[in-house]
This record gives structure tokens, C-alpha cells and sequence, in this order.
């Protein structure tokens, strides 16, 4: 492993020894395979834990690489790893990863066509830097597909909510591809939301300008500027003032500012994937002010709001449901 690699991902190079890292992967094909293993293995390890807390994932790569250099196979490393490697299985899609893990001495398969994919479970978040140095935050259930390397364009494609610090490079526009919109970037950071399940996609601008826009007519777009929120419901794309706090996300961090109790429910239900059915339509119309930590599950939320409105919560475990009633 090159030691620069290593110390890249854990933010311990200056800015000019991360550019001059980038651009050696760039030249040589044997750093970019080494730079793409690490970068997948950075993220599968960060799962679940807040930016802060890096010495975490840190302590547990530097396990990794003193088994791998031991030669000690798979079955004894998901013995010691357990749980973990329990959810690296779940969490990770990627066949290419799961066939790496298994045959460490096989790493030529790695190419630019590669795409990999990570996942945040439900109730947990995830981090992860890509290829050319772009920083990406997953939410709650969120999903991002990405190639091992860039080539003309750098393109990701996002399923759920991700902020985005888009590393500089004028040479090759940023792209993130929702289900519905396309945003487009040169260096700059933005908030991403589009959950499968949401009747709307919606992006943040906090530094830079991006454009958002249908695939099909980019054209006619609309380019943000900072501080402004892009709204996209049907055919239809608005701008309004965006909301600072929302971003807090990424922290763990969840707030709302005098928000109706339906926001808050469609929300709660697509960060921590379970159905929430409310039998009367009145509760909808409340409204709270809070803040809570992701860490505090749905349940501690929704009992805390319940405290102030006196609404009934039932659970269904076996249905994945959650029922609020007069």
C-alpha cells in the first residue's frame, strides 16, 4: 500500500501532496487500482459513524492490512470481524469487492468500468471520498453507484439524500443522477435529496454554483446560487430559500423548525424505512420545533412529539409499521 494513499483518506497530506497524489493516480494505472481498493475499503469501514469519529475507522484499517499482510484467510477474518463483516455482506452490492475480500492476492481485475456501490442502512450514515478527491455523505437508506475511476466525465448516480464537496476540476464537469433530475457541477458543495419512495427531489446550494435540470433538456435548467433550493415536483423545477438546518444531517443531527407534522412523518419514514400510517388526518396538520440525533431512533422521536400533540403510537414489527391515531 502506498503511504501516501493511507494518509490521504485519514486528511493527514497538505493541499499540495493530495494534488500531487491525484495527479500520479492519474498517470499510472498501478496507483489508481491501489487508490480504488482503498477508497472502497475506507468507505465499508466509515459505515455508520459520524466524520469525527475517523480514529475509529482508522484503528480498524490498520487491523485489516496487519491481517492481510499475515495471510490470514477469509473465514478466519469474518470470525475475528464478525458483526462487521456481517455488514459489510449486507451493506455492499459490489460483487468485486466481496470477490476481493475472499482472494487478496487477485487485484487485477480493477478497471475504470468498474461501478461500485455503497449503502446506508436505515438509522445510519456513511462517508466516503471518491477517486478524484470529491467528498461524499450518504443519509439514512441512501444509495450511491459510482465507477472506481473517472474518465471524461466524472458521473455518480444517487438513490436517497448525499451532500456532495465536489473536488475542482474545470476539465470534467461533476454529475449526480437522480431518478428524475441531473445536477451538474465544477467544484462546489450541495445537498442532494431523492428517496424512490418521495413525490419530489429537492437540492441544497451551500458554496458554488450547480445546475439542476430534466436529462433530456438541459438546456433548460436552472442554475442555483448559494443558499437557494431547488424543488422538483412532476415537470415542474422552483427555486426557493433553502433551510441551513436541514443540512445538519450530516452530523446526525435531524431539525425541525416549526414543520407540519406530515413533513416530519415523510421524513422520519424515509430515513428509518418503516411506514408510518396515521388514522386521523388532524395529526397532520400539527406542527413542532425540535432537534434530534439519529442516534435516538424513531420511536424516542415520535414519543417525544407525542408528548407535546397526545396522539396514540402503535408499533407493528412484523409489518414494519407504525401507527399513530387520536
Amino acid at each position: 500500500m502506498n503511504e501516501r494513499i493511507h494518509k490521504y483518506f485519514y486528511e493527514e497530506l497538505s493541499t499540495e501532496e493530495r494534488l500531487s497524489l491525484l495527479r500520479d493516480v492519474e498517470a499510472s494505472e498501478e496507483l489508481k487500482k491501489e487508490f480504488a481498493e482503498y477508497q472502497n475499503l475506507y468507505a465499508l469501514l466509515n459505515l455508520g459513524y459520524q466524520v469525527q469519529d475517523k480514529a475509529i475507522g482508522k484503528q480498524k484499517y490498520d487491523r485489516f492490512i496487519l491481517q492481510k499482510q499475515h495471510a490470514i484467510m477469509w473465514k478466519r477474518w469474518t470470525r475475528r470481524i464478525g458483526y462487521a463483516a456481517a455488514i459489510l455482506i449486507l451493506v455492499v452490492s459490489t460483487s468485486i469487492l466481496t470477490y476481493w475480500y475472499a482472494q487478496p492476492e487477485q487485484t487485477e481485475f480493477l478497471s475504470e468500468n468498474v461501478m461500485n456501490t455503497v449503502y446506508a442502512p436505515a438509522g445510519q450514515r456513511a462517508q466516503l471520498v471518491l477517486q478524484d478527491g470529491t467528498e461524499v455523505w450518504l443519509n439514512a437508506g441512501s444509495r450511491l453507484d459510482y465507477p472506481s475511476a473517472f474518465a471524461e466525465e466524472r458521473r455518480v448516480y444517487l438513490t436517497g439524500e448525499g451532500f456532495f464537496k465536489v473536488a475542482k476540476d474545470k476539465t470534467r464537469p461533476f454529475v449526480v443522477s437522480t431518478q428524475t433530475i441531473d445536477i451538474k457541477a465544477l467544484g462546489t458543495e450541495f445537498n442532494v435529496l431523492s428517496y424512490p419512495k418521495s413525490k419530489y427531489a429537492e437540492v441544497s446550494l451551500q458554496e458554488g454554483s450547480v445546475k439542476a435540470y430534466f436529462p433530456e433538456s438541459e438546456s433548460e435548467g436552472l442554475i442555483l446560487s448559494p443558499g437557494q433550493l431547488l424543488v422538483q415536483k412532476g415537470d415542474s423545477l422552483k427555486l426557493e430559500n433553502m433551510n441551513w438546518d436541514e443540512l445538519l444531517w450530516k452530523k446526525g443531527i435531524y431539525v425541525f423548525r416549526k414543520q407540519k407534522l406530515e413533513t416530519i412523518i415523510e421524513k422520519l419514514a424515509l430515513y428509518f424505512n418503516v411506514d408510518i400510517i396515521v388514522r386521523n388526518p388532524e395529526i397532520l396538520e400539527y406542527e413542532y420545533v425540535g432537534k434530534f440525533r439519529q442516534r435516538d431512533g424513531i420511536m424516542t422521536i415520535l414519543k417525544v412529539i407525542q408528548d407535546i400533540h397526545h396522539f396514540k403510537i402503535e408499533k407493528n414489527d412484523e409489518l414494519n409499521q407504525i401507527v399513530l391515531s387520536k
